[in-house]
């Protein structure tokens, strides 16, 4: 009758013939595989998995995972929102090259490189995961989902950077509320029309 092996036993038997095993050729490892399986009594699956793992080594730490975009990328991002009007992230990735340059230029804002290089290559998603938090203490809660958010959905917003040189009389309109922040009580609504291809602007209240 095989006596059972102890938990450290087969942690230390798993770690040396792991070692014989991830180091042999692959006409060897058949049989080093039957010999650990006739030992422990595991199925063979089961061992091979166990065998093919990769050892720390005792002092190796366990890396943990960077974070491409951290909370200086996260600062940045909002400081360039908040300069943008408060865009979405599909609007705002296009904007990004123009809007750092230019508040570089004028010392509103003085990244590091690493950071820079970081906001310039962020998809419009990210943006967005990135500013959902401040966007919702900003502007309340997110709608509700609906016919609203489908409609939404069902007209494709358009940004200054795919519009390929369009002739005069194509424009962007906005839609902005003056309420300073909090949509509570009365305040004022205008209708921003802008041509693209010039930039001229009519605003309507």
């Amino acid at each position: 009758m095989r006596r059972p092996l102890s938990v450290v036993t087969k942690r230390e038997l798993i770690e040396v013939v792991g070692q014989r095993y991830r180091s042999a050729s692959h006409p060897d490892k058949p049989a080093i595989l039957d010999e650990f399986v006739k030992i422990t009594g595991y199925h063979r699956k089961h061992a091979i998995r166990l065998l093919q793992k990769t050892q720390r080594s005792k002092g190796e730490e366990r890396r943990k995972p960077t974070r491409i975009y951290n909370e200086a990328v996260r600062e940045a991002l909002i400081l360039l929102w908040e300069a943008a009007d408060r865009i979405c992230g599909k609007r705002l990735k296009p904007l990004l090259p123009v809007l750092l340059e230019a508040m570089e230029r004028h010392e509103y804002l003085q990244l590091d490189p690493e950071i820079r290089n970081r906001l310039l290559a962020i998809s419009a998603a990210t943006i967005d995961r990135l500013l959902t938090k401040v966007r919702e203490s900003a502007c309340g809660a997110r709608r509700k989902s609906g016919i609203a958010t489908t409609l939404r959905r069902s007209i494709p917003v358009r940004t200054f950077a795919d519009w390929h040189d369009p002739a005069p009389g194509y424009l962007e309109a906005d839609w902005v509320a003056h309420c300073g922040g909090s949509m509570e009580g009365s305040f004022l609504h205008s209708f921003v029309l802008t041509d693209v291809a010039t930039g001229w602007t009519e605003c309507i209240v």
